[in-house]
């Protein structure tokens, strides 16, 4: 071999090398990320222990997932309240949480003892507090698509396609 072809070969080689490292770098990068836990909430400290008083106080995870946290006992087949604030806003929340019938707000294809039971004995600063803390759940941007798809198909039972209506 020449000089000029080793100086080429030993320049081929570093390149590989520099490349691989590179892809390797990059792929515990997406892992980590995928690994990384999707749900976010910008409460503040107080906000959080009030509203997790109330949720504790009325048995809310008997149903509900929360940070993905379950009675696993139960098989009472309610949404996850993860991400629910990228879905709903506050006021709605509050409205959901006042009604003497839930269902009259948001329809539910849920067997009459899982639906979701009326809240609106609750005084209306626990209503506020538990509205203004579910409107602060919400999800990382690279989660969001994932999180609209299941959404859709909890509530519609059909399979999510690109084409679906997104269901506020």
């Amino acid at each position: 071999m020449r000089a000029g072809e080793k100086g080429i070969a030993v320049a081929m080689v570093i390149s590989v090398v520099i490349v691989a490292v590179l892809k390797f770098k990059n792929a515990e990068e997406v892992n980590e990320v995928e690994m990384d836990i999707p749900f976010i909430s910008d409460a503040s400290p107080e906000l959080t222990a009030k509203a997790g008083e109330i949720i504790r106080v009325y048995n809310c995870r008997e149903c509900h997932f929360l940070w993905g946290i379950r009675d696993l006992d139960k098989a009472v087949p309610a949404p996850p309240l993860d991400g629910v604030g990228e879905f709903r806003d506050e006021p709605w929340l509050f409205n959901y949480l006042s009604q003497e019938t839930p269902q009259d707000v948001l329809a539910t294809r849920l067997k009459p003892q899982y639906r979701m039971p009326s809240y609106a004995h609750l005084s209306d600063d626990e209503r506020k507090t538990i509205a203004r803390y579910l409107a602060t759940l919400k999800v990382k941007d690279w989660y969001l698509p994932d999180a609209k798809k299941k959404r859709y198909e909890k509530l519609t039972g059909n399979d999510y396609t690109d084409d679906a209506e997104i269901i506020q």
